[in-house]
């Protein structure tokens, strides 16, 4: 399929004005395919030659001004618009177009449960054309008039008000003008809730077969909805731009959510089965939150072109974390944030595939489609959480809202956004923006500490990067009663790089930079205060703070500056006393995914895994209480994961509760079956009588793991066949695939597994041309031998990104992992 570049998206802008298109879909002519029927309303400014871009499965017949064109000169995905005079035009084309499988345009899904399909759009970056003919560039915004004919008992839903006219044919309300990509439309026997806010029609959907736990959860979920809707209104003079709010979960999808008008499509793990930590629930409601600030900024303002996709995510994404923490129960946020979501950003940054949050090299689709990632949300939410800190949340709201006045219904570009901001402040942001948005890499920040003659000290910031900083820097000392307590004396406020050094009176026993964790920056810790940090980590009295601790020690590891067994013996001897649960979740999960699986040579994986079960046991007992059960459930999924012997979880599933609980539900069961299957302790009949007793989509992934977790030959051939060699009558879903990828790779099978490193360099690329960038994305992500941690392994993945031509959304991936991998061999090697 060609990719749309920037230099042809700029030359049809100027071209074409599309006013509106009329969309029919009839989704009833059977499982494979749906026709497709689009008029488009457009003007040519002047004569000239443009294309529409569309992928059927058969193109039926295209007119233009009611002159037939010639099907036959659709060229892979563009069909030739040749003379268009000056003046207005008419575009009509019938099509047959293909569900989809992989998440991608319109997915089809068959739920295993009851025997109900649900359809739904995701047509972001690229994939309109998949479902209709169009200009498929975010700047030609047009209005949108749909029509589905959809199977009886169905419900269809859409970016405006949908209406059943009879006999399963729907409308949905005229939208306004809005990009292409954010067209939506979801049907199915969906189960809804509705509900009615400030005089808009508010909806949660999902499957049929999840409608016990929608409902369960109903209340909280729209609680989240109209705190977050009446916050935005406090904070945007804009009032909320389109007809209706409904919020559908469905199956397969494969970001969290998108962020289409009136109609925010969610993955349905969001509509919750089996037990859940509070953390988990702030996700959710983040989700919520990220998406619903991208009805302004995204919907209403668009992007001009992909390279200011960071204007989309870390507006919302920055918008999101603070908006709940202002707005709902959730009011420690940042602390997830900082732990989960930075962490994703700081990795990123330092992988030769980092560019700046604000990019000025993509020059088409397929390039923009890699940006998607750790720089564009987490950095860049990162950075405006620094320019709120530096330019003060009034004058920043105030930029916004002009910047929302002057291209509402529009599109705009960072240079728009940046002179908004600079009309409510005197402050240089232009150079701001320079800075921080136009650089790459992580600052490294390294306190110094000065005795001066009288006793006292200062403070200097040795300053590795070039961006400014504003900070909070703690100073701590132990409590009197020296019970492994620490107490704030004072935070200063610190604008690096520095004029003069920072006096500081008597030292501190720990001096934490960028306390409060307002910048984005690695800090380093001077000698005294590491060894505080070593013995009195837990004694830190907010857990923000202790979470920029724990991004400073994976920092010291992942640079090779803290062996990989120091961190470990920090949490055995700290998290055993942590209360934070998106603490706990994740340094466990650093701790066993990267440093007992990959930077620990394979000798000393079992006394790190040993190291892990023990300290979970620890929480699991300071829990037997009940008073906390999200820091019970997390502590009894990684003691799962960690386990070495099958002895003490066979029996746990043997006996459907852990002693003291929590019972067993769904996703403890297959978790915990995973780990047997790898232990060898299960085998296809144990996971059969499990899928039977939980056949849910959930439960197909769950075997799906399973059996490609299974220490066995064949086990591992089937899976390997079904993830790389099937067909188009064969190929796995996109959840499938991953599921099936999740269980193959185990470090516990390295010899078994040794043959199938050497396919992966052929295979993958194979399948990830045939099947596209979703497919590509999970065979980088989830089906790459991350546990061969050798040269051998490296040098064979260079050879692959030179010889083998993988298509880009694969490449980005591989260079992403080859990087891990070697960083991995250099922590080894400290």
């Amino acid at each position: 399929m060609s990719v749309l570049t920037r230099d042809e998206a700029q030359t049809r802008a100027r071209l074409l004005d599309v006013h509106r298109y009329a969309i029919s879909l009839d989704l009833t002519g059977g499982d494979e395919t749906f026709d497709s029927r689009t008029v488009i309303g457009f003007t040519a400014r002047t004569a000239g030659d443009t294309f529409v871009e569309l992928k059927p499965a058969e193109l039926r017949s295209a007119t233009l001004d009611g002159q037939p064109l010639d099907p036959a000169t659709l060229v892979e995905n563009r069909l030739p618009l040749k003379d268009l005079t000056a003046g207005e035009h008419e575009l009509r084309i019938e099509a047959v177009m293909r569900y989809s499988r992989t998440g991608e345009g319109m997915h089809r899904f068959t739920d295993p449960t009851d025997g109900e399909t649900y359809v739904y759009t995701q047509l972001f970056l690229d994939d309109v054309q998949r479902v209709f003919a169009a200009f498929d560039q975010p700047d030609l915004k047009a209005v949108f008039d749909l029509t589905v004919k959809a199977p009886e008992g169905w419900t269809v839903l859409a970016n405006g008000i949908t209406t059943h006219e009879g006999d399963g044919l729907w409308h949905a309300a005229t939208t306004p003008l809005i990009s292409t990509y954010l067209v939506a439309v979801a049907a199915g026997p969906w189960h809804s809730v509705t509900t009615q806010h400030r005089g808009l029609p508010f909806g949660i959907h999902c499957r049929r077969s999840l409608a016990p736990h929608l409902d369960a959860d109903a209340d909280e979920l729209l609680d989240i909805t109209r705190q977050c809707f009446d916050r935005y209104h406090e904070k945007f003079e804009e009032p909320y731009p389109f007809d209706s709010y409904d919020q559908a979960f469905v199956p397969e999808f494969n970001a969290g959510a998108m962020e289409n008008p009136g109609l925010v499509t969610f993955r349905d793990e969001f509509v919750y089965r089996s037990a859940v930590t509070d953390t988990q629930r702030q996700t959710r409601a983040m989700v919520i939150a990220h998406e619903m600030a991208h009805m302004w900024f995204g919907d209403l303002v668009t992007l001009r072109w992909w390279d200011d996709i960071w204007l989309n995510e870390s507006f919302a994404e920055y918008m999101g974390y603070q908006t709940l923490t202002e707005a709902t129960r959730f009011t420690d946020t940042w602390t997830d944030f900082g732990v989960a979501r930075k962490a994703w950003g700081y990795d990123a940054d330092q992988r030769p595939s980092t560019h700046p949050v604000a990019p000025e090299a993509v020059d088409d689709t397929a390039s923009a489609l890699l940006n998607f990632d750790g720089i564009s949300y987490a950095k860049g939410a990162s950075a405006l959480r620094q320019l709120v800190a530096w330019l003060g949340e009034k004058d920043f709201l105030a930029g916004i809202n002009t910047h929302f006045a002057r291209h509402r219904f529009g599109n705009a570009a960072l240079a728009d956004f940046i002179d908004s901001l600079a009309s409510a402040t005197d402050r240089d942001v232009h150079a701001w923006a320079d800075a921080w948005l136009r650089t790459t890499g992580v600052d490294t920040l390294t306190p110094h500490l000065t005795q001066a003659g009288d006793g006292t000290y200062t403070l200097t910031v040795d300053h590795d990067g070039s961006r400014p900083h504003r900070v909070s820097v703690g100073l701590y000392d132990r409590h009197i009663a020296d019970d492994g307590t620490l107490a704030l004396r004072e935070r200063l406020d610190l604008d690096i790089p520095q004029a003069t050094p920072q006096p500081l009176g008597k030292r501190p026993d720990l001096l934490l930079l960028n306390d409060g964790d307002l910048t984005y920056a690695k800090v380093r810790f001077d000698p005294e205060s590491f060894e505080t940090v070593r013995s009195a980590l837990a004694g830190l009295p907010q857990p923000l703070s202790r979470a920029v601790v724990w991004n400073s020690l994976r920092d010291a590891v992942r640079d090779g500056r803290l062996p990989a067994t120091t961190y470990l013996d920090t949490a055995r001897t700290h998290l055993p006393h942590e209360t934070d649960l998106a603490l706990v979740d994740g340094v466990l999960a650093f701790a066993s995914g990267h440093i007992a699986d990959r930077y620990l040579p394979p000798a000393a994986r079992p006394a790190a895994l040993a190291t892990l079960t023990g300290l979970c046991r620890d929480l699991i007992r300071r829990t037997e209480d009940g008073d906390n059960p999200g820091l019970r459930l997390i502590a009894v999924r990684h003691f799962i994961d960690a386990a070495a012997h099958p002895d003490t979880i066979a029996a746990w599933l043997a006996d459907g509760t852990v002693p003291g609980g929590p019972e067993l539900d769904p996703e403890l069961r297959w978790r915990i079956l995973g780990r047997l299957a790898v232990l060898g302790a299960v085998d296809e009949a144990a996971i059969a009588d499990e899928l039977a007793r939980d056949p849910s989509a959930t439960g197909q992934e769950g075997a799906a793991r399973c059996r490609a977790a299974l220490p066995d030959a064949e086990a591992k051939r089937r899976a390997w066949e079904a993830m790389f060699t099937t067909d188009e009558q064969t190929d796995l879903s996109n959840y499938l695939f991953t599921a099936t990828a999740q269980g193959f790779w185990q470090p516990e099978q390295a010899d078994l597994l040794e043959e199938y490193v050497d396919r992966y360099w052929t295979d993958a690329p194979a399948v990830a041309a045939r099947r596209g960038p979703a497919i590509a994305t999970a065979a980088g992500r989830w089906a790459f031998p991350r546990h061969a941690v050798n040269e051998d392994t490296l040098r064979r993945g260079e050879q692959c990104l030179r010889e083998a031509d993988p298509i880009p959304a694969l490449r980005r991936r591989l260079v992403d992992e080859l990087d891990d991998l070697a960083r991995a061999l250099r922590v080894r090697q400290a």
